[in-house]
């Protein structure tokens, strides 16, 4: 499903984190991170020029991560949001993201970074 795409993964949470790099590594990606903090992310983001799209904590251990979706944005990186929080709370800014309840549907999440890699593909 994602077969040779690097998808970042920001989540603070080793509980959730894990489980979620193992299902991106089963769907065929390669999994850039975890990461469970905003510096941490952006340095990664530096690192790794070829982000295909990246799933995304909102909330990051008390600190909302969008300086982390701002910079993904302006490297054309798209990418989903995952929050613990009422998902209508998310910046308006990004009403268009995709947003995931916790506890997350994998194959809902899956579904939807197979769209975004399929569209970025397509506009390259």
């Amino acid at each position: 499903m994602l077969q040779n795409k690097q998808i970042l993964l920001v989540e603070d949470d080793f509980l959730i984190a894990r489980p979620l790099a193992e299902k991106l590594e089963d769907a065929g990606a390669t999994v850039v991170g975890p990461t469970a903090t905003i510096e941490e992310s952006i340095a990664l983001i530096a690192r790794v020029p070829d982000i295909d799209a990246a799933l995304m904590d909102v909330n990051l251990a008390g600190e909302m991560s969008y300086p982390v979706a701002y910079d993904l944005v302006r490297r054309g990186v798209p990418f989903v949001f995952l929050t613990a929080y009422d998902p209508s709370l998310v910046a308006a800014r990004f009403r268009d993201v995709p947003v995931f309840a916790k506890p997350v549907e994998f194959e809902r999440v899956m579904e939807a970074l197979q769209a975004l890699t399929d569209r970025q593909a397509q506009a390259n």
